[in-house]
């Protein structure tokens, strides 16, 4: 009777949300990366070569690996600062298993990866979000289930 959020996949979630992905190529610099960031208002963007996922460059490798250590946005490559050992999903994964991943390795992005390259990005944010509402529409069929006159 209900699809269980640990059943929903990727694929599911990219199709309500969308697969738009924002990237730099690997010989931008960090100030580039953060202007693409700040124009979509998202918290990182995939570092990209030739169409292949090489890294992903996010706000905390900005607070870590350049203000920190006091490297300049404008004349900094991002491939000296990006995290270069991408964890990826592929779309028929769960949500419960994105979850759990990015819960176990603190991370906020996970590139999906289809049998012919990249087909998404998804956000811890999206993850939540989906299994909010995977409970919302529970309650409301609980709800709905308790009302009905006997």
């Amino acid at each position: 009777m209900f699809q269980d959020v640990g059943m929903k996949t990727v694929a599911l979630l990219l199709q309500k949300k969308g697969n738009q992905v924002f990237s730099v190529s690997q010989d931008e610099t960090i100030l580039h990366a953060l202007e693409v960031m700040n124009d979509k208002n998202i918290g990182a963007v995939l570092v990209l070569d030739h169409g292949e996922v090489v890294g992903i460059f996010s706000e905390r490798d900005y607070a870590r690996k350049v203000d920190l250590l006091g490297r300049k946005a404008e004349d900094t490559p991002v491939t000296e600062v990006m995290t270069s050992q991408v964890i990826c999903v592929r779309p028929d994964q769960s949500i419960a298993e994105c979850m759990a991943l990015m819960t176990n390795r603190r991370i906020r992005h996970l590139p999906v990866l289809g049998d012919h390259g990249l087909v998404g990005l998804i956000s811890i944010g999206d993850v939540i979000k989906e299994v909010i509402d995977e409970q919302e529409f529970i309650i409301e069929q609980l709800e709905s289930y308790i009302s009905l006159p006997r």
